[in-house]
């Protein structure tokens, strides 16, 4: 059997990241700090049915791909066996040679299964049966897998109005991994939708028992629902946002009228942008009091193909990067906030590669003092997070801010086997330091170069979470 190009030293390219990965990297544990995992299935413990249902249910990268190499939808999304839709993914596996799913797919079949092959129409069958096999035993539950790969804390992500039924159930059993809620209020930051929003509010309101009038009583009924989090294990919130919201179209007046027509029977919600920038900066001041810190997903351009999303929903796999000027709303906001000492620990991430300078630039306006990293540039995210993107992100990070105080990587992911990311992340990382060192722009000593991604891959991260600002 012909073995395949991910030997034990993949995109390491000389000694030095050798040294940097096997002494100092590869097994470290993995603190996989936001993700889209289903607290239900850990808390359930759940054995799954096939590498089909692993892999491919509601996977949107690996549904693009097949959509773009010709495979019908029923294979996809649709009401196919799982079987047939294995075997349709394992015949666009050689097309997919340079995507990113080629190195992450085989990562996975490796380190999760041993399987050190080629996936292709050829032998799909022999690789469903296999890993099916691995899949049906205790040692590869939802839980077991977080062990196979270290992992020592998962950081799901919430909805203001979900119950966290299963993460009470999981934090009640003491399980040696931590598994923590995400408070994502983004259904009550952006109207997308006036009868949902609607819906949002009044289920709110049942939930908290508070009346709902204005943003003051929006801001205070999440405050009740953010401190239930907390009481859960929350350390972190999260916002997806497409164009960062401008203050120069709010006015304090705003406030009530928008309310009336929200309230009312109107659907036709003029100043929305206006709401999402005060109440997400009402927000901030909560979280800064309480905490926890602040994730901006900034850059997605979602659900595009109108049609797809009337099928399928949202994350149906048709977003794409925007192209929006983002860089003088969100200094104008951070400022704000930091103004009135309200300013959490914040993560920035970047979704279009051109605004790459303008994140890592101002996340050093924002510093604290005596707070390591406070304002963060994340990891490269969605379409960046593959081997150019994330080495941009380090290249420039590492030139415009200070590298050592990086918190590092996490999946993002709906897939449980998707940690092998953080494997790839680390080669990657080591690989570069490494070329730098053999190049003669790093020092010769692998104890300091390794320390720093000691600290990237998992130490920094470690203390960004325990060690929060004590609000002021």
């Amino acid at each position: 059997m012909t073995k395949t190009i991910f030997s034990d030293d993949f995109l390491l390219e000389n000694d030095f990241a050798k040294s940097l990965f096997y002494d100092f990297a590869k097994d470290l544990p993995i603190i996989d700090y936001h993700n889209h995992l289903s607290q239900a299935e850990i808390d359930n413990n759940k054995n799954y049915s096939s590498i089909a249902e692993i892999w491919l249910n509601g996977d949107h990268y690996k549904w693009r791909a097949m959509r773009t190499c010709g495979i019908p939808e029923n294979y996809i999304s649709g009401n196919a066996r799982d079987e047939e839709k294995f075997e349709k993914w394992a015949g666009c596996m050689p097309r997919l040679a340079r995507n990113p799913l080629f190195h992450w797919s085989h990562l996975e079949l490796k380190n999760n299964f041993g399987i050190d092959e080629y996936l292709n129409a050829n032998n799909w069958k022999d690789i469903y049966i296999q890993c099916n096999q691995f899949l049906a035993k205790s040692t590869f539950s939802s839980q077991a897998i977080l062990r196979n790969h270290k992992v020592e804390l998962v950081g799901t992500t919430d909805d203001p109005l979900d119950d966290l039924k299963s993460h009470i159930s999981i934090k009640n059993k003491n399980l040696d991994i931590k598994v923590i809620p995400t408070f994502r209020p983004d259904n009550f930051l952006f109207i997308k939708d006036a009868i949902e929003y609607r819906e949002n509010i009044r289920r709110l309101e049942i939930l908290t028992n508070i009346k709902i009038t204005n943003l003051e009583s929006l801001t205070a009924a999440l405050s009740i629902r953010i401190d239930f989090f907390v009481e859960v294990g929350c350390k972190m919130t999260d916002h997806g946002i497409t164009i960062f919201p401008s203050k120069a179209i709010w006015t304090k007046n705003d406030d009530e009228q928008l309310f009336k027509l929200i309230i009312g029977e109107s659907n036709s919600i003029e100043n929305r942008n206006g709401l999402t920038y005060h109440l997400l900066f009402n927000l901030f001041k909560l979280y800064r009091e309480k905490s926890l810190i602040a994730q901006m997903h900034i850059g997605a351009l979602r659900n595009t193909n109108t049609k797809m999303l009337s099928l399928l929903g949202k994350d149906a796999g048709v977003d794409s990067i925007g192209d929006d000027l983002q860089a003088y709303d969100l200094a104008v906001f951070l400022d704000d906030v930091n103004s009135i000492d309200s300013l959490p620990k914040t993560i920035l991430y970047n979704l279009n590669p051109s605004h790459n300078h303008v994140f890592a630039t101002m996340i050093g306006n924002f510093s604290e003092s005596g707070v390591e990293g406070k304002i963060q540039f994340g990891t490269a995210w969605w379409f960046l997070d593959q081997k150019d993107g994330i080495e941009e992100q380090l290249n420039t990070l590492s030139s415009l801010s200070v590298l050592s105080t990086f918190i590092g990587m996490t999946t993002d992911s709906r897939s449980i086997l998707s940690f092998s990311r953080h494997d790839y992340f680390r080669r990657i990382l080591c690989n570069l330091l490494g070329t730098d060192m053999k190049n003669g722009l790093l020092p010769n000593d692998l104890n300091w170069i390794g320390k720093i991604v000691n600290d990237i891959c998992y130490f920094n991260i470690k203390k960004y979470l325990q060690h929060n600002i004590i609000s002021t």
